[in-house]
């Protein structure tokens, strides 16, 4: 019963910890002309590219709604991430199930 309580445990915190992983970038970036420095302080972007310096060898997910919009502005945020010399090959795009009106970066150690 110990056993299966802190397999269980470990579980949950494994599962919390990687949520902790994953920031929201607000839809207020897309109101407004966009700039290398507002996407760098937005601050979605940057706590996750915080972490994702912190860990070598991981990547970033960035996850979108369906429809031509939230594409446009994932690949739009990938160039920027880009741009602020973050290597394009450790940058995915993945199309969620749900839409949401927010983008999501992941970082994946």
């Amino acid at each position: 019963m110990r056993r299966v309580l802190a397999w269980a445990l470990a579980c949950a915190f494994a599962a919390s910890a990687q949520a902790a992983d994953i920031f929201t970038v607000t839809p207020e970036l897309w109101d407004r002309p966009r700039t290398a420095l507002a996407v760098r302080e937005q601050l979605a972007v940057k706590q996750a590219l915080a972490l994702h310096l912190a860990s070598p060898g991981s990547r970033l997910v960035i996850h979108h709604g369906y429809g031509q919009d939230p594409l446009a502005q994932a690949e739009e945020l990938r160039a920027w991430l880009m741009a602020l010399a973050i290597d394009g090959a450790r940058i995915s795009l993945v199309n969620d199930v749900k839409a949401h009106p927010s983008l999501n970066i992941e970082v994946v150690k």
